[in-house]
């Protein structure tokens, strides 16, 4: 075989970047049908213009003058200094050569450099556990799965019969239902921040080694800035007749793509039960259908023992796809 360089994809070097991003991309939908992969415009933005809480260093495998391959670390800097995400793809035709394994041995080298213990990333795995690469290759590099969710889509447009029978199951009517785009309007930031970080303590994250952080609004702003380079912003939240809040949800819309993806919804303890989840899920989805309609399906994970936002997703008419698998190892 070839020699294998791998070289670090410069932020100047707009070829470079766009080469990771297309070979990331055909390494992930040959072996997924739903695979997501983040827009070539946010890994620009990343690069360029690293948030002050977490950045990227990305890397190429090239063969024979070809980029064949890529490895990508993930790092904050204000929180979590121990963790780094690491994660590697490589072209189907190039599998099995040792470039995998190179890229991720380059990638823990990295992390144990910056005096990172820990190291975590994504693969997914098929629905019935088998012939799935991104598990297989995890366990090679010494990697365990240490927490488990459900990659579960929903096509669109959502029929309007569909819909109306979905109206239909809502609770909450004593909450007014807010909605908003990129920017928190300034009255509702310190309510939306304390929900953020309540959702860092009640998300499931299994054994994974994270830290729980605490959200305000240099944080909120700062993430809100950077994510509107590659995406738009719908955002719902449940406020009761007393001015308290009791959960939200949020979806995000690739610039130039037909996909929405579901991010967070939290319910906060004291208000769950009225069905408010659904409600917030609903008020999202009805901005798409009405504001997007070149938009054709919508992404969610929820973990399998997240048993009220399973039930909670489908209802709506998700139906899950894989398995995505966090696995992680220490950094020696």
């Amino acid at each position: 075989m070839s020699r294998c360089e791998i070289v670090p994809v410069r932020a100047s070097d707009e070829e470079a970047l766009r080469s990771y991003w297309e070979v990331q991309r055909t390494a992930h939908r040959h072996d997924r049908e739903f695979a997501v992969v983040p827009p070539l415009a946010h890994l620009r933005h990343a690069l360029r213009e690293p948030s002050p809480y977490h950045r990227r260093e990305l890397f190429l495998a090239v063969v024979d003058a070809r980029p064949v391959g890529t490895a990508q670390l993930g790092l904050s800097d204000r929180d979590n200094s121990h963790l780094g995400d690491l994660e590697v793809a490589v072209l189907p035709a190039h599998r099995r050569r040792g470039i995998g394994t190179a890229l991720y041995q380059e990638g823990l080298r990295r992390l144990a450099a910056q005096g990172r213990t820990t190291a975590v990333g994504e693969a997914h795995d098929t629905l019935d556990g088998r012939n799935a690469p991104g598990p297989a290759f995890g366990r090679a590099m010494g990697c365990t799965v240490v927490h488990a969710e459900d990659h579960l889509v929903l096509r669109l447009p959502v029929p309007p019969g569909e819909r109306d029978r979905l109206d239909r199951l809502v609770g909450g009517e004593q909450y007014e239902v807010l909605v908003w785009g990129d920017r928190c309007p300034g009255e509702y930031v310190d309510a939306y921040c304390a929900m953020l970080t309540r959702m860092e303590t009640d998300v499931p994250l299994g054994e994974v080694d994270y830290r729980p952080v605490e959200w305000d609004l240099a944080r909120l702003r700062e993430y809100e800035e950077r994510t509107s380079h590659a995406y738009r912003r719908i955002v719902a939240a449940a406020r009761r007749t007393d001015g308290v809040f009791g959960g939200y949800s949020v979806l995000f819309l690739p610039h130039d793509d037909s996909d929405v993806l579901q991010d967070d919804t939290l319910i906060m303890p004291a208000h769950r039960g009225r069905r408010l989840g659904l409600r917030l899920k609903l008020a999202t989805l009805e901005v798409v259908l009405r504001d997007h309609p070149e938009r054709r399906m919508l992404h969610t994970w929820t973990a399998p023992d997240n048993g009220a936002m399973h039930h909670t997703n489908t209802t709506m008419g998700y139906r899950p796809v894989e398995r995505l698998l966090e696995m992680q190892r220490a950094v020696t």
